[in-house]
């Protein structure tokens, strides 16, 4: 069990934490000589049962305020210091609020130098403790005088914490592994150490982690927890990792990095969170406010956009946007503070929520019902609120990624609630048996409705029809979605269509005829320059109208394509024009070729080739990026089989 002290500064936290364990917290030159505590100290207390209490020792004045932060962000029991001759005093009143704030649920509260005054003083100041903590988490937190001079009440103290540690039992780590570093440094013979407490999962010597957000990766060469040399640490444990990496140094990495399971590197910059301002602020916040957010032991400039009406009173609690100076590391439902910029106040704090927010329409009904599902602390009844939040479709890996889920913990949530789930690399995009059944149903209705005022056409463009549905799936997941066992026998894929089965377009016997003496003039060897339309309706001297009809009709066949004005190419040519140019994209380094490439490669000469192109960029097979292109794979199959 770690336990954090908390409380105004000379309020006889270091004294106490030595006299509890042994340990002097202070271990910085400058805190001897100045006898206050400026950055994090650490001790450790071994109990009989073997059990180890770890203590994290936080300065009180309040120009390390962030420091103290960064320690409370860890701990499992607050140990708040009140000094019996001073009473309640700035810092405590600070330090307390960011202890509600984190949400630090279980605390003690040390009445120090209680040898220094008189019984009266000591009720007087009690009263005055529990008048400071009302509404907070230590509202109903014991109260044990001490005395870290004469010993008075810390035998008391020490075997009431051992009763909390009893009581608090192991953290579950069955999440992945997260640990917040808030020291870093080298030592002779062994190289890169960090410091943390490690917030979730176990680690193993060996393990390959990484370092976010800038993504360095190392290995665990060695790890102590609580003071020991151990083969493995867990959730809850004090850690001091030993990295070893090519690129792993002193210089590279930070305090308020994370150490995580590579699955779980995902840095981000803009936040939706739920932030309570304190009452004490003297005013509201409005948009854009200026800020510093504290969450763990990283300190980074935000600004406040506040999504539930235009300012935030005093008191008040709603959601907002944090949009970050830098990107953080950081998990779905972690704890910040929130400081003004001058690092003189704490003016809030709260809960992350969404941890890759949009920056537009981040008001909408939508967007609200989004963070109303997160606000879930239970991961299996968030994502089933989220099935039912537009736009109805969720990728289950991002999600047990940002609430850093275990791959066991994210199969028993697909168990529990069986969505229809489509796999595509990373992503794994789930949607509940209810909107699928529902999107089954809106398909097939669109696409009679369609067909009933459109029987000459062949089918709905496929980007038209996913963009008309809901639940509205990515690209990629809607291709899929048409594969589904529901539309077998029933939806046909057409190229760049979709149409119903009993849905068919036919040539007449006179068309048809045409159109035999027509193909055969579009294939061949010129099949990447075929004829015009002027110049098939000269060769077989019949109007030009006739001709362009017939092409029309046979593009919406899917027989052709019409690549540019008039100009048409067999269905199969352009199937292999998008082939030629994928080939062209896999021979480059960086995924991209020019339209001097493709016109060689088709000899058709450099007008033709342009148009080609240009059409393939309305298709989206294509992106043009000035003067080169690269492909979207997942429109490959747009006029054919997808290629393997």
């Amino acid at each position: 069990m770690i336990v954090g002290t908390a409380g105004h500064i000379d309020h006889g936290k270091t004294s106490l934490v030595k006299a509890l364990t042994g340990v002097d917290g202070d271990r910085l030159k400058e805190e001897k000589a100045r006898g206050i505590t400026i950055d994090l100290g650490f001790a450790y207390l071994p109990l009989k049962d073997g059990t180890i209490l770890g203590f994290i020792d936080v300065p009180g004045h309040e120009r390390f305020v962030h420091t103290m932060v960064a320690g409370a962000s860890g701990i499992d029991i607050a140990l708040l210091t009140v000094a019996a001759d001073d009473g309640v005093m700035p810092q405590t009143l600070e330090h307390l609020a960011i202890l509600d704030l984190l949400h630090i649920g279980r605390g003690l509260i040390a009445l120090t130098k209680a040898d220094l005054v008189t019984p009266e003083r000591l009720a007087e100041v009690s009263a005055q403790i529990r008048e400071a903590a009302v509404g907070t988490v230590l509202e109903s937190a014991d109260i044990l005088p001490v005395s870290s001079t004469t010993g008075l009440g810390i035998d008391a103290l020490r075997d009431r914490l051992a009763a909390e540690a009893h009581r608090l039992g192991a953290r579950a780590d069955d999440g992945r592994f997260r640990l917040a570093v808030d020291r870093v440094f080298t030592l002779p013979g062994i190289g890169v150490v960090v410091t943390g407490t490690v917030l979730s999962g176990v680690v193993h010597i060996k393990d390959q982690v990484l370092l976010s957000p800038s993504g360095l990766t190392a290995r665990v060469r060695s790890l102590h927890a609580q003071n020991q040399p151990v083969e493995s640490g867990r959730a809850g444990d004090r850690c001091a990792l030993n990295l070893t990496g090519e690129d792993i140094a002193k210089d590279v990495i930070h305090r308020g990095d994370m150490v995580v399971d590579p699955s779980l590197h995902a840095p981000t910059d803009r936040i939706d969170a739920r932030l309570h301002l304190l009452p004490g602020e003297p005013k509201p916040i409005g948009q854009w406010f200026p800020a510093r957010l504290h969450h763990g032991a990283v300190d980074v400039g935000a600004r406040v956009v506040v999504l539930e009406g235009e300012q935030l009173r005093p008191g008040g609690l709603a959601d907002v946007q944090l949009v970050l100076s830098q990107p953080i590391a950081a998990a779905a439902l972690d704890r910040f503070v929130l400081r003004d910029v001058s690092a003189q106040r704490t003016i809030g704090g709260g809960q992350f929520l969404d941890l890759h927010a949009p920056s537009r329409q981040r008001r909408t009904a939508e967007r609200e019902a989004q963070r109303a599902a997160l606000t879930n602390a239970d991961p299996q009844e968030a994502f089933a609120a989220l099935l039912e939040a537009p736009p109805f479709a969720w990728d289950l890996s991002a999600f047990a990624r940002d609430r850093v889920l275990s791959a066991a913990k994210l199969d028993a949530i697909v168990a529990a609630l069986s969505p229809v789930v489509f796999g595509m690399g990373e992503e794994r995009v789930a949607v509940s048996q209810a909107r699928w059944q529902g999107f089954v149903a809106g398909l097939v209705e669109y696409l009679q409705t369609f067909h009933a005022n459109n029987p000459d056409l062949q089918g709905v463009g496929r980007e038209k029809l996913r963009l008309a549905l809901q639940p509205k799936l990515p690209a990629a997941a809607f291709a899929l979605a048409l594969q589904h066992t529901d539309f077998v026998g029933h939806v046909v894929r057409d190229g760049a269509f979709v149409r119903l089965a009993s849905h068919s377009l036919q040539l007449s016997p006179e068309r048809e005829m045409l159109w035999q003496t027509i193909a055969p003039l579009l294939g061949g060897d010129i099949r990447f320059r075929p004829p015009r339309v002027r110049d098939i309706a000269g060769v077989l001297a019949r109007p030009e109208q006739d001709i362009r009809q017939l092409l029309l009709f046979a593009a919406r066949l899917g027989l052709a394509d019409e690549v540019a004005h008039d100009h048409f190419f067999l269905r199969a040519t352009t199937h292999e024009m998008a082939l030629i140019a994928a080939d062209l994209a896999s021979q480059a380094a960086d995924g991209r070729f020019t339209a001097a490439q493709f016109r060689d490669r088709l000899d058709n000469g450099r007008k033709v080739a342009i148009q080609i192109l240009e059409f393939f960029d309305r298709q989206g097979v294509t992106l043009n990026h000035g003067t080169l292109r690269r492909i979207q794979a997942r429109y490959l199959d747009l006029f054919g089989s997808a290629p393997p």
